[in-house]
């Protein structure tokens, strides 16, 4: 069976409560309540530069 979804992104966004409540929580986290451990240290700046994307951007949106 197929199953098929279309999403319009020009649609406004709704929100139920509980999803307004976690992202004003998320909003509030400040740096110094990130717990960090040996498998997620903390990066350096320098570290953070080297980053790069897996897969580039694409220039232009596909339509499905």
């Amino acid at each position: 069976m197929l199953v098929r979804k279309v999403i319009d992104l020009n649609a406004p966004l709704i929100l139920t409560p509980e999803q307004k409540a976690e992202l004003d929580m998320l909003a509030d986290i400040k740096d110094e309540d990130i717990v960090f451990d040996e498998d997620c240290p903390p990066q350096t700046d320098e570290q953070l530069k080297q980053f790069k994307r897996v897969h580039p951007r694409r220039k232009e949106k596909t339509a499905s």
